[in-house]
């Protein structure tokens, strides 16, 4: 639409568009809180400050806390455990159009790990030293 005082375009967004938008951020909200309740597992089992969630469609199908301690260095990390739950819940390693929600920058093998399980996207929290991590 072109204004004709000003002769500016404007677009017109259906308010339905809005409404979804503002939903969407909610959603990204739930999903980083989501994340960070897997931190706090982790620290109250006595392992490292870290946690993930892996989302498909607008719903949490992998959780990870970290499990260091338990599994080995790189096995445990928060973003592998995150990865093989969603594997595991969806009887499938193919993650394609899944996005993962983490509580700091994943490393290298984690971000290895997330590309060969094809997970489009990676939101991630401060880096490690800001996060606690030792």
């Amino acid at each position: 639409m072109i204004c004709q005082c000003t002769r500016r375009t404007f677009v017109l967004v259906p308010l339905a568009a809005v409404i979804a938008t503002q939903a969407a951020a909610a959603n990204e909200h739930e999903f980083v809180a989501a994340a960070f309740r897997m931190k706090e597992h982790a620290i109250a089992a006595g392992d490292q400050p870290y946690g993930a969630v892996v989302v498909q469609a607008g719903a949490i199908i992998g959780w990870g806390p970290s499990r260091v301690r338990e599994l080995g260095e790189l096995a445990g990390h928060a973003e592998r455990e995150a990865i093989r739950d969603a594997q595991r819940r969806t009887r499938r390693e193919d993650l394609s159009g899944c996005a993962m929600y983490s509580t700091s920058r994943p490393c290298g093998a984690c971000q290895r790990a997330a590309a060969q399980a094809k997970i489009a996207r990676m939101y991630y929290g401060p880096q490690a030293a800001d996060a606690g991590a030792p």
